[in-house]
C-alpha cells in the first residue's frame, strides 16, 4: 500500500499540465499507479541498491546508432564492462507525406538506438527520461536475465535517471521495449529497439549491415489524414493499424535514404518487429537469403525466401548482392507494402551480370490459339 500511495503521488506531481497527445478510454495513470502497486514499475526509492564492485577487464562505452545504421562488430577475444547511457525523448515527427505523430522514443529516432555488446559483458545501463517527457517510462530488454528484463529496476519519470547492471548471458539479437502500462500504447508509439549480443567469436564478416524494425501504429485519422495524429487506443485494441512501416514512418527506406550496396556485396540486415500487434512475413524481392538466424537465435536455416517475424522477435538475414537493381523490402502480408507503408529500397549498384540475370530480353506478341470447328 505505501508503493501504491508513494507511486500515485510521485505521478500526480509530475502530470499536472502535461497533457500526452492520446485520445484513449480510462486512466492512464491509474495503469502506473497499478504497476507500482505490483512491483511491476517500482521507482528507485523501493528498488534493491546493487553497488557490485565492476569485473575486472575494460571498461567501454557503448556506441549506439540511429537506423539503419549499426554500431561495428566489438571485436573483442574476452568480456569488459560496457556502459549504455539511452535517453527517452518524446517528440513529434514524421509519419507519412504531410503526417506527424507524437512518438515515445528511445534516444530520438524510432526504432530506438541498436546496442552492440558481447557475450560475458557486464552492461552498466542507465536510462534517462527526459524533461519535457509527459510520462513515465522504463525498459525491458529481451537480452536481460532478470525480473521485467530491466524493466521493475529503470522506473523513470520525466528529469530523472535510473541504473542497473545485467550480464549478457545469451548471444543473438534481441528486441527491448518499454513496459510501463498500459505497455500496448508505449510500444505503439515507437518504443522499441534491437540489442545484439555477439557470440565470443564474433559474426562472420560481412560487407555491409543494416538495422531495419517494423512497427504498426494506431491513429485516429485515417491512412493519409494531414496534420498531427492521435493515438487510438480503439484501433490498437481491434487491431487494425493505420499505418504499418519500417523504421518509423513511410518512406523511411525510400529515395534519399534507401539502402545502399555494390554488386558482389554481402549484406547483413538485422530485422525486428517491435509490433503491436502484427506478425511480419519479411522478404527482399529479387533476393534470396542464404542464412537466416530464425528468430534472433544461434542456428539458422538456407536459402529462405520469406521468414516470419514475431511481435517482440527479430531474426538476422544474410545475402549477397550478386546483380545490380532496386530490390524492394517488403512484409509479404501485400496489402500492408502497398496500402500501409511496408516498403523500403536496396539499391544495388554495379555490372550487370546478363549469365544471373538478362533483363527483359523479348516483349512481343503472340499468335492466338487457331479455332477449331465443332
Amino acid at each position: 500500500m505505501v508503493r501504491f500511495l508513494m507511486c500515485d503521488q510521485r505521478l500526480r506531481s509530475h502530470s499536472q499540465g502535461k497533457q500526452p497527445m492520446i485520445r484513449a478510454r480510462g486512466n492512464v495513470l491509474l495503469h502506473y499507479a497499478l504497476a507500482c502497486a505490483l512491483g511491476l514499475g517500482a521507482p528507485a526509492a523501493f528498488a534493491a541498491n546493487h553497488n557490485d564492485a565492476p569485473p575486472p577487464g575494460d571498461t567501454i562505452k557503448a556506441v549506439l546508432t540511429a537506423p539503419p545504421l549499426v554500431p561495428p562488430p566489438t571485436n573483442r577475444r574476452s568480456p569488459a564492462k560496457v556502459v549504455v547511457d539511452l535517453e527517452v525523448v518524446e517528440k513529434d515527427m514524421r509519419l507519412a507525406d504531410g503526417v506527424t505523430y507524437n512518438f515515445w522514443t528511445f534516444g530520438g529516432t524510432v526504432p530506438g538506438s541498436f546496442i552492440r555488446v558481447r557475450q560475458g559483458d557486464t552492461v552498466e545501463f542507465t536510462l534517462k527520461n527526459a524533461h519535457d517527457s509527459h510520462m513515465p517510462h522504463n525498459i525491458d530488454l529481451h537480452a536481460v536475465s532478470g525480473q521485467g528484463g530491466g524493466a521493475e529496476a529503470t522506473f523513470t519519470l520525466p528529469g530523472h535517471k535510473t541504473q542497473f547492471t545485467f550480464k549478457a548471458l545469451n548471444p543473438g539479437l534481441y528486441v527491448y521495449h518499454c513496459a510501463t502500462p498500459p505497455v500496448g500504447m508505449h510500444i505503439a508509439n515507437g518504443m522499441y529497439g534491437l540489442i545484439l549480443v555477439e557470440p565470443p567469436e564474433g559474426l562472420p564478416k560481412v560487407d555491409k549491415e543494416f538495422y531495419v524494425m517494423q512497427g504498426d501504429f494506431y491513429t485516429e485519422g485515417k491512412h493519409g489524414d494531414p496534420g498531427l495524429q492521435a493515438f487510438s487506443l480503439e484501433k490498437a485494441i481491434d487491431e487494425h493499424p493505420t499505418y504499418v512501416v519500417f523504421n518509423g514512418s513511410e518512406g523511411a527506406l525510400t529515395g534519399d535514404n534507401a539502402l545502399t550496396a555494390k554488386a558482389g556485396e554481402t549484406i547483413r540486415m538485422y530485422v525486428g518487429n517491435g509490433g503491436p500487434n502484427l506478425v511480419s512475413s519479411f522478404h527482399v524481392i529479387g533476393e534470396i537469403f542464404d542464412k537466416v538466424y530464425t528468430e534472433g537465435g544461434s542456428k539458422f536455416q538456407e536459402n529462405v525466401q520469406t521468414t516470419l517475424i514475431p511481435a517482440g522477435g527479430s531474426a538476422i538475414v544474410e545475402f549477397k548482392a550478386d546483380v545490380p537493381g532496386n530490390f524492394v523490402l517488403v512484409d509479404h502480408s501485400i496489402f500492408r507494402t502497398f496500402h500501409k507503408g511496408t516498403l523500403g529500397i536496396l539499391k544495388v549498384d554495379g555490372e550487370k551480370n546478363p549469365s544471373i540475370y538478362s533483363g527483359q530480353q523479348k516483349d512481343e506478341e503472340y499468335a492466338p490459339p487457331t479455332k477449331t470447328g465443332h
